[in-house]
């Protein structure tokens, strides 16, 4: 009998090397030698999404951004979530990776019985160590296990993914508060600058120099001045709340002070931005693992096609007595061979085979989609970093004519050689070309982001 037993779990052994289902090969993909809006050149991808981007918010020079996006980490729920997804994919793969090993059970018992009259009172009590194993004959627990580790690689990118969105929308939305920070005190000078007007034109008015409709126009200019003020203080608000909500506190427990001399910080993007950086994109690594757990499941589904076969045995000690429970009489042994063969199911399993290559055609389409998004988004956001850059000098020099402009008028105007509405018309301009300026460093800043998120999380060296 042992012998029956070594060939049995040998024959299982041997057959185990014929696993069915076509081997993964990753879905490919069409890719340009070169970048569009740069210089560099791209080399073939190799999985490397899980390499340490490093804290990249520290290229901005910004204590503050550090210290809260240090916290989206630990304080994010969003990310939080993801942190618990990823745990759950892999109690998944430990679960999966079970079904490769016997069970073994454990059982004992222990009844009386009897009745009245001439029914005799009887005991009986037992203890059983039972074992079962189903060999994985043709690979469809081993695929099993493997498309759950695939599905684990991927929640992984999934958190990293998760991380690197956080950790964007904190500083695009922490410079744009200090955007507005800068703008409201462009417009703090600018209501002063009103007022003065102001003045000026009712001294006028009162010596009869100009008509009432000057000092009407300049009241109207001012109070506009200050109603925009006070838009530019909720949008700063509504900016201070998100950011609260990112770093996982109560907006009514979380302030920012204002910086009124803020300036911008730009990273320096180099040139010849490494092709080898899009390797490091979270969302191209979960569409590819997830191509290859769907490869998996065609496997899972073909091995429908052949028998399962499960080995079991057990031993059990069974007595009228606890006291003669474990003499030699009381052992009693099985072991036994199943095989189980689907004959007909009406074309069931050829459908999950069809529906399981389907998947695959699915994921590995949305793979390819995800590498060309790719390409596009680091493309968009280098025309935008060079595009916006050339913009800020052309900014930087229609505000400083506006200024001129805005104070030769009003000298001007003082001296009876133009109307005030010339004035409001020189003032609005210049007041547009410096908001415009701050505006244009804050969009360098925001395109600065969303080209490290294209590049993964930076265009440091690996």
């Amino acid at each position: 009998m042992k012998m029956q037993r070594f060939s049995a779990i040998a024959l299982a052994c041997a057959l185990a090397g014929c696993a069915v289902g076509p081997a993964y090969q990753q879905p490919a993909v069409e890719t340009p030698v070169a970048f569009k809006e740069g210089q560099g050149a791209w080399v073939r991808a190799v999985p490397a999404d899980a390499l340490e981007r490093g804290p990249w918010w520290e290229l901005f020079n910004d204590t503050e951004l550090n210290a809260l996006a240090s916290q989206v980490d630990v304080s994010n729920q969003n990310v939080a979530a993801a942190v618990a997804n990823y745990a759950q994919a892999r109690a998944l793969v430990a679960e999966q990776r079970a079904s490769l090993f016997p069970s073994v059970t454990l059982d004992a018992s222990g009844n009386r019985s009897g009745g009245g009259g001439s029914t005799p009172t009887r005991s009986d009590y037992q203890v059983g160590i039972g074992g079962s194993w189903e060999p994985d004959v043709w690979g469809r627990l081993g695929k099993g296990v493997e498309g759950a580790r695939a599905g684990a690689q991927a929640s992984q990118a999934d958190l990293q993914a998760a991380r690197l969105s956080a950790q964007g929308e904190l500083a695009v939305n922490y410079f744009n508060l200090r955007q507005l920070d800068a703008a409201r005190a462009l417009q703090a000078e600018t209501i002063v600058g009103y007022r003065r007007t102001q003045k000026i034109t009712q001294n006028r008015y009162d010596a009869g120099i100009v008509a009432r409709t000057d000092v009407l126009q300049a009241q109207t200019q001012l109070a506009n001045a200050q109603a925009e003020e006070l838009g530019l203080e909720r949008q700063r608000a509504v900016l201070e709340h998100a950011i609260a909500v990112l770093v996982g506190k109560a907006p009514g427990n979380f302030a920012i002070a204002p910086r009124p001399l803020w300036t911008a910080t730009v990273p320096d993007i180099p040139l010849d931005v490494p092709s080898t950086l899009l390797q490091r994109r979270s969302d191209i690594a979960a569409a590819e693992r997830r191509a290859a757990q769907a490869n998996e499941q065609i496997g899972v589904a073909q091995a429908a096609y052949f028998p399962s076969l499960r080995l079991s045995g057990n031993v059990g000690l069974g007595a009228a007595s606890i006291g003669d429970l474990f003499s030699a009489s009381a052992l009693a042994w099985t072991v036994g061979a199943s095989l189980a063969q689907t004959i007909f199911n009406a074309g069931a399993t050829t459908a999950r085979v069809e529906g399981a290559r389907a998947a695959f055609d699915e994921a590995a389409a949305r793979y390819r989609q995800t590498v060309l998004s790719a390409f596009k988004d680091v493309e968009d956001q280098l025309v935008a970093s060079r595009i916006l850059q050339s913009q800020l000098v052309l900014r930087q020099q229609a505000a400083q004519a506006a200024n001129l402009v805005e104070q030769q008028v009003l000298n001007r105007y003082q001296a009876g050689q133009v109307s005030y509405t010339e004035v409001v018309t020189a003032q609005a301009t210049a007041q547009n070309a410096r908001r415009a300026v701050v505006q244009a460093l804050s969009d360098r800043e925001v395109a600065a982001v969303a080209l490290i998120q294209a590049l993964g999380g930076g265009w440091r060296g690996l």
